[in-house]
């Protein structure tokens, strides 16, 4: 089986070191650049399985270097893990908005970093296999489109992420009930996702905006989680 290939993006030497090592004692194939116009060259070249990409770069930073990517049909569907030392929400907020599909805040576990690897790699794996019927869910004046990975909200399309799309359509598949955090990770990453409870609450926060005045569908159940409003 050809080993799967990780494009690790960071301007700290000894962590790009670090996270190289422990990628490729794990059997994955590692190409390892310093700046955001390397990760876009590199990118083009040969483009990667999967890639981690620190948020500050000198230079081209890492959210245009995201949004570039995500921009591109032909590398759109490529998994960005983003690295940050920053910890506020509207720092991780933006780079979710412009596609990047999880977020690792430094420091950081290599376990953790290797866990959410292998995550998204199964998750865009799943995304690229072929679904033999169209599926589309309705509800609240949203449309969700399993086949095209769309979501529409009345006639405007909503920009989700692969990550932001798998929660809303969980939680648009079972209205009224309730999921808690650790739930949801469960359900649309794998019981072995490393969870936090800041990682979903983030992620909803990004969802809502997205779908604007639609969001409010989606409802906190103070002290235990998330639940989509039934009709």
């Amino acid at each position: 089986m050809e080993q799967e290939r990780v494009l690790v993006v960071d301007d700290e030497r000894d962590i790009l070191e670090l996270i190289a090592y422990n990628l490729r004692k794990e059997g994955y194939t590692v190409d390892a650049v310093q700046s955001g116009e390397q990760a876009l060259r590199s990118i083009h070249n040969d483009p990667p399985d999967a890639v981690i990409l620190d948020l500050l770069l000198p230079g081209l930073d890492g959210i245009e270097v995201c949004r570039r990517i995500k921009q591109d049909k032909r590398f759109k569907q490529i998994p960005i893990l983003m690295l940050t030392a920053r910890t506020e929400d509207s720092d991780i907020v933006t780079g979710l908005e412009v596609g990047a599909d999880d977020y690792i805040t430094k420091p950081f576990s290599p376990k953790v970093l290797l866990a959410r690897l292998r995550a998204s790699l199964r998750r865009s794996s799943a995304d690229d296999a072929p679904r033999e019927t169209a599926s589309r869910l309705q509800l609240h004046g949203i449309t969700i489109d399993t086949a095209r990975h769309e979501v529409r909200c009345g006639e405007n399309a909503a920009p989700v992420s692969a990550t932001e799309f798998a929660i809303l359509e969980f939680l648009a598949r079972s209205p009224g009930w309730v999921f808690s955090r650790t739930r949801i990770i469960d359900a649309i990453r794998g019981a072995d996702y490393p969870v936090t409870e800041r990682s979903v609450d983030v992620q909803i926060l990004g969802l809502r905006r997205k779908l604007g005045e639609y969001g409010a569908c989606i409802e906190t159940v103070r002290g235990v989680g998330y639940r989509m409003r039934e009709e």
